[in-house]
């Protein structure tokens, strides 16, 4: 008996889901198939003997005979080939390798889900980032190194980095969108159309509307105002008529302020007459009422605007969560699938 140990090229493109196909040629050299002639017993190779590898799976084993005429000589030689079609027990590598970085492609994801007003998100992403590095220097040894091709398990890991560096770059684009003011930037008419309009009812976004908030608004308003007169009334100490009394002419009286408080602006000020004469203390009122109209008007307008490039900034944010769960989902199937196709 006798141990002989060979080497054969391997292609680990498919690498950790990888098959080889090594071969063992036994014959002569010196003498041609008129002196000596192998005989193969079998078609298999006996496996009685063989202890199992903790990397490696016999598939098929199975041996050939050829007689064969070299360009060299006119004699005919005979060999006998072996060949061992063996396949890499994926285990190790996909629970220390694939699924590590599966779950970080999916905290990449979450980093769109998370609200700009938490000032968070770049944080998030560098902290992945940083983590899918150090991933990378550990696993350095234990993957195949060669130049000639790129391995599977090499190619989802690019694939990962170039994932989390793209949420990086779309989450600055996203903050600076967030925090937009009409002072400095002026949204355009199509931003309007397909981030305002069309996008969110593909997403199943749904925005409250304007005049929901209006009236809540107004509600809780009324609200304060009634409680405050309730609470002023309850106080002094007369009969349940006259508290019901004081508290329907509070709501009435609380009702008049807040709709003459609403009419009060600069366009609703012009019925005076020029020509009048009011006293200089009326003049003030009169202006310091305008200027904080026109005030409460721009904070408002200015408000709706940076509203609306949260919401754009939002929906933004929405649109590649789909994209990049899509992109991750696909891009782990194909890790799995590629070498099914392959073997098929």
């Amino acid at each position: 008996p006798a141990i002989f140990k060979s080497s054969c090229p391997m292609d680990i493109t498919f690498f950790p889901f990888d098959h080889q196909n090594c071969s063992l040629k036994f014959g002569s050299w010196t003498y041609d198939k008129a002196k000596i002639d192998l005989l193969i017993i079998g078609s298999k190779v006996d496996m009685n003997d063989f202890w199992e590898n903790s990397e490696w799976e016999i598939v098929d084993a199975s041996g050939y005979k050829h007689d064969i005429k070299y360009n060299c000589c006119e004699e005919i030689y005979t060999d006998i080939t072996y060949s061992f079609y063996i396949r890499r027990l994926p285990m190790f590598y996909t629970i220390n390798l694939i699924i590590p970085c599966l779950f970080i492609s999916f905290l990449t994801v979450l980093v769109f889900y998370l609200p700009s007003d938490c000032g968070e998100k770049v944080t998030l992403c560098i902290s992945v980032l940083l983590s899918l590095t150090v991933f990378l220097l550990v696993i350095t040894e234990t993957i195949p190194s060669t130049s000639l091709v790129i391995p599977l398990v090499g190619e989802y890991l690019l694939f990962t980095m170039i994932f989390v560096t793209l949420s990086i770059v779309i989450t600055v684009f996203v903050l600076n969108i967030h925090y937009r003011t009409p002072t400095t930037h002026t949204m355009p008419n199509w931003v309007k159309t397909i981030f305002l309009s069309l996008l969110p009812k593909v997403l199943l976004m749904q925005r409250p509307l304007e005049q929901q908030r209006k009236n809540i608004s107004r509600k809780n308003k009324k609200e304060s105002a009634s409680k405050s007169c309730k609470s002023k009334h309850s106080k002094h100490k007369d009969t349940k008529l006259q508290k019901e009394q004081q508290c329907s002419h509070c709501d009435k009286a609380t009702e008049l302020i807040t709709t003459k408080t609403r009419q009060l602006s600069h366009q609703t000020l012009k019925w005076m007459p020029e020509h009048t004469e009011y006293s200089p203390e009326v003049k003030d009122v009169i202006s310091n009422i305008q200027f904080i109209a026109e005030n409460m008007r721009s904070q408002n307008e200015t408000k709706e605007v940076e509203d609306d490039w949260k919401y754009v900034a939002m929906v933004i944010d929405r649109v590649f969560l789909w994209v990049f769960i899509i992109l991750c989902v696909f891009g782990t199937a194909g890790l799995f699938v590629q070498p099914l196709i392959a073997d098929t």
